[in-house]
């Protein structure tokens, strides 16, 4: 498989999201901006993914990334960030949201798992999305962060030199 099929679109996802109940697999899913992928990215992502059977990551779309991280944001645009995610072994999807929450993304692809960094709790992930992922009969796993390893201190690096 080349990694951009591994990019799904609002069409596609329901269909595969099918195939993998159909095949008995449990899915994973987490999302986020992932600007610069770095070690904690990469490490927060195998952690997800051995949490079951497929590893779906949702990317929120540039115009969402420049109101939650300021208008410098982000450095790379939504297709390539999606791109890099998919070609990583552990990532079995990608989906690109153009809303701010995630919400739509997790009804669409219904998670037997959603996970979260280390810094959100059940009661700090928004109601709806938190909803969202109920009604699908989800759970949480919330994963420790890697200490030092955040896009933020990686530009601020790159801004000093």
């Amino acid at each position: 498989m080349h990694f951009l099929d591994k990019i799904l679109s609002t069409e596609t996802l329901p269909s595969w999201r099918d195939k993998l109940r159909v095949e008995g697999k449990k899915l994973v899913v987490t999302n986020g901006c992932f600007d610069l992928l770095h070690l904690g990215h990469v490490t927060y992502l195998e952690c997800a993914r051995n949490l079951g059977d497929a590893l779906l990551i949702g990317v929120t779309a540039d115009e969402g990334v420049r109101q939650l991280k300021g208008p410098t944001r982000p450095i790379n645009t939504h297709q390539d960030r999606a791109a890099v995610l998919a070609a990583l072994e552990s990532v079995s999807g990608v989906y690109v949201f153009h809303d701010l929450r995630a919400t739509n993304f997790l009804k669409l692809a219904q998670p037997d798992i959603y996970v979260k960094g280390g810094d959100f709790t059940v009661d700090t992930i928004p109601a709806e999305e938190r909803q969202a992922v109920e009604q699908a009969g989800g759970t949480f796993r919330f994963l420790p962060f890697v200490s030092g390893k955040s896009t933020t201190s990686l530009v601020e690096k790159i801004h000093r030199l």
